[in-house]
This record gives C-alpha cells, structure tokens and sequence, in this order.
C-alpha cells in the first residue's frame, strides 16, 4: 500500500513500465475507473519526472501529483505530462481518480 499519493503515482509508471493493466485498474478509484484498460505495448516508458505535488501526504485525504513521462515509441520520443488527482479511502488506500494532459 502506497503512504502518499507521489508512491502511488510511482507504481502506476511503473505497472505502465512493466504492462500491469490488472494493477493500474485495481488502484484507479471505482468512480472512474475504466472497464477494462488496453496498453500499447509498442512504447517503451524511459523515465519518469514528478514536478509537483500538491498535498497527498500520509495524514491527507487527497493530493495532486504533476508529472512528465518521457517515452520512446515506433515514430519516435513521446512525452506526457499530466495533472493527476488522487484520493485516500478510510483504509488508508490511496486511489487514482484522473488527470488532465497539460
């Protein structure tokens, strides 16, 4: 279990790193979650940089993270950069909700 919304933004690069749709779907909050998520497998995540985060600490109960996520695919360098939200629930499970491309 991730102990701040940045962790968790952390697991998910690196489920997206490592093709784990089963684990990105089961820490997406059940509001938003998608019924089923499909991966391209052809790009290839590099790296992942965190430019801000806006509370999501041990003792909050929500928190944004703004990241850019550099990938290499078939038609050359890609790079995504979001806003994400993320929610804690009484278990002290944090969640993805959704993000906006920046």
């Amino acid at each position: 279990m991730a102990p701040t919304a940045e962790r968790l933004m952390r697991s998910r690069y690196s489920a997206f790193v490592l093709g784990l749709d089963s684990y990105l779907l089961r820490s997406w909050h059940s509001s938003t979650r998608p019924r089923s998520l499909q991966l391209d497998h052809q790009v290839e995540w590099r790296r992942l940089v965190i430019e801000q985060t806006t509370a999501g600490g041990p003792f909050d109960s929500d928190g944004e993270v703004t990241f850019t996520a550099v990938a290499r695919t078939p038609d050359g360098r890609l790079e995504q950069r979001e806003r994400s939200r993320f929610v804690r629930d009484e278990q002290g499970r944090w969640s993805y909700i959704d993000g906006v491309e920046l």
